[in-house]
């Protein structure tokens, strides 16, 4: 390890990892060997780094007995938990250069987490985010023949969301027809949909045959769908539309079984299941998984079983609550993520989510029951 290496070197390394990994795509199960090489090497350095630099996660680390020279493998650098962001100021980045703070969804209640940019690692974070998203929901096109409607309040309401960042991100880098996003913000606080402005443009990108791209968060989805169904409307979208539905923000929504929602989507929208892709991110990482790819013209037929993958610069381990140790292949316990673009903060970030280990991806179950009073007992220093 290079105990020499600034941040400026590193991020400049780590972008140049992630493009090999992004050129590769389709070819990167053969190079197992060499990717788990790289990772593990980018996680001590970052580890060092972060380690030396961001004195809450050292304490946290002191308080464990794990020091970087003593941590042989990635899987061993300990993992801070998500209400770590809440209490905590986990950032290298002095106040003077902090040009954005992204908050975790909630309540106007509970505090949210808090993870600080600059203007170096926004653009870290873009970097993660724009081949994933491209692999997931645009793999042989960009965006010059689609229509990108999100269905969230537009950024200049919502500055310290990161997930309206993303769509934002992604609205000015792949170069759509048009971009609109058609939700707001009520008095309480609470996100909702503008049902009728969305329905207009969607009919509208109907009446020119253009396909559309549709970002937005479980809830919002299920704004649409049952605003349509109130009205008894049915939209038939152009072939070639895209549905990305994520967690978030929990606004005032009815709860609704993903499956349940999928089939609204489909009978509301006629898109189809296999061109409705789920994405599982947080405020506190740069990177995000992904469910599905969409189909395209070269792609095989994929299996509809949702699995989450990260990116090949993000690991994820379902761990046990009791012991902190690796599940076994098909068992249940919380999700622990190890993303190399989370540069400037922690590496490591145990979350309050359960997962079903399968492969090197994860089945999501949920949200951890007591999570918030768990997180705060973990991560006592």
């Amino acid at each position: 390890m290079n105990h020499n290496t600034t941040f400026s070197d590193y991020v400049v390394r780590l972008r140049g990892f992630i493009r090999y990994c992004a050129t590769a795509d389709e070819a990167l199960e053969s190079l197992g060997g060499e990717l788990e090489a790289s990772f593990q090497q980018f996680a001590m350095e970052l580890f060092a780094l972060q380690f030396v630099q961001v004195p809450a996660y050292r304490k946290f680390c002191e308080a464990r007995k794990v020091t970087p020279e003593i941590v042989r493998q990635w899987q061993d650098i300990p993992a801070m938990p998500t209400a770590g962001f809440k209490e905590l100021e986990l950032t290298s980045i002095p106040s003077e250069e902090r040009v954005r703070v992204f908050h975790s969804s909630g309540t106007t209640e509970q505090r949210p987490s808090r993870h600080f940019h600059s203007e170096e690692s926004i653009s870290g974070y873009e970097s993660s985010l724009i081949p994933a998203f491209k692999a997931h929901l645009l793999p042989e096109e960009d965006g010059a023949e689609l229509e990108l409607i999100v269905l969230t309040p537009p950024p200049h309401l919502v500055p310290n969301s990161s997930l309206v960042h993303m769509f934002e991100t992604v609205g000015r880098e792949f170069g759509f027809r048009s971009s609109y996003f058609t939700g707001e913000i009520g008095l309480d606080g609470a996100w909702s949909l503008e049902v009728e402005k969305t329905r207009g443009l969607l009919n509208e990108a109907i009446m020119a045959n253009r396909p559309v791209l549709l970002l937005g968060t479980a809830f919002s989805f299920v704004h649409l769908v049952d605003g349509l169904g109130e009205r008894n409307i049915t939209l038939k979208l152009p072939v070639g539309s895209r549905v990305m539905e994520t967690g978030g923000y929990k606004g005032r929504s009815r709860s609704m079984p993903k499956e349940e929602l999928h089939r609204l989507i489909s009978k509301y929208l006629h898109v189809p299941a296999e061109r409705i892709v789920c994405e599982y991110g947080m405020s506190e990482l740069s990177s995000q998984a992904y469910d599905l790819r969409v189909p395209g013209a070269k792609s095989q037929v994929q299996s509809l079983r949702r699995v989450f993958h990260f990116p090949p610069w993000t690991r994820v381990q379902i761990v046990s609550p009791e012991t902190g140790r690796e599940v076994k292949e098909g068992e249940t316990g919380l999700i622990r993520i190890f993303d190399l673009a989370n540069v400037r903060s922690v590496m490591a970030i145990q979350a309050e989510d359960l997962g079903v280990r399968r492969g090197d991806g994860f089945e999501l179950i949920g949200r951890a029951a007591m999570a918030e009073s768990r997180g705060c007992s973990l991560m006592s220093l």
